[in-house]
């Protein structure tokens, strides 16, 4: 199994920045990608950017090209999210998750990953 914690969620006002962290630990070697997907309140889960592990390869939704980064940390097992001139339609539910294999779908299909983190809130004030 893998094991995934969030963290640097928190209220921010519109315009602002923020990084998110999800650190993984136990079978970190089965991993392939990692991914961010968010969830707003009576929304479905939605995709907002993957990195793969080994080459760093990256992808991002359309909302979000531009203002976000993923980045890797290998050593520390660490991915990040850093999160420019946020939007309040930015407010959800962070999570990150590991997925074992590639992806023909950009790695944008939540039901292709394996394991999920408990997510870490992001709120956008105007």
């Amino acid at each position: 199994q893998v094991q995934l914690v969030e963290s640097g969620g928190g209220l921010v006002q519109a315009g602002g920045s923020l990084r998110l962290s999800c650190a993984a630990s136990g079978r970190t070697f089965s991993v392939f990608a990692m991914g961010w997907f968010r969830q707003a309140p009576g929304k479905e889960r939605e995709f907002v950017s993957a990195i793969t592990w080994s080459s760093g390869r990256t992808y991002y939704a359309d909302s979000v090209k531009g203002r976000f980064t993923i980045a890797r940390d290998n050593a520390k097992n660490t991915v990040y999210l850093q999160m420019n001139s946020l939007k309040t339609e930015d407010t959800a539910v962070y999570y990150c998750a590991t997925d074992s294999g590639s992806s023909i779908y950009g790695y944008a299909r939540a039901r292709d990953y394996d394991y999920w983190g408990q997510g870490t809130q992001v709120t956008v004030s105007s």
